[in-house]
């Protein structure tokens, strides 16, 4: 079992879309996150109907919703 450093901390994200290729989330602050000290991250949608998942990790993140460079990830706390 991995044990997690006491003095690490989960660091909050934005998911910041330049351009809706889907024309569901819009543009701009779409998403909001956190990465937990294990590199899991929670997404939670600023969209009408809310919805949430759990990725491994950041890069899933951006994989799955960056739409080659339409979207990215904006940590607002340090690392």
């Amino acid at each position: 079992m991995t044990v997690i450093p006491a003095d690490k901390a989960p660091r909050r994200f934005k998911l910041i879309r330049r351009t809706d290729v889907t024309g569901v989330s819009g543009e701009g602050h779409v998403a909001d996150g956190v990465q937990w000290p294990d590199g899991t991250c929670a997404l939670r949608w600023r969209t009408q109907v809310a919805t949430h998942a759990l990725y491994d990790q950041v890069q899933h993140v951006e994989h799955i919703h960056g739409h080659d460079g339409a979207t990215r990830v904006e940590f607002t706390d340090p690392e």
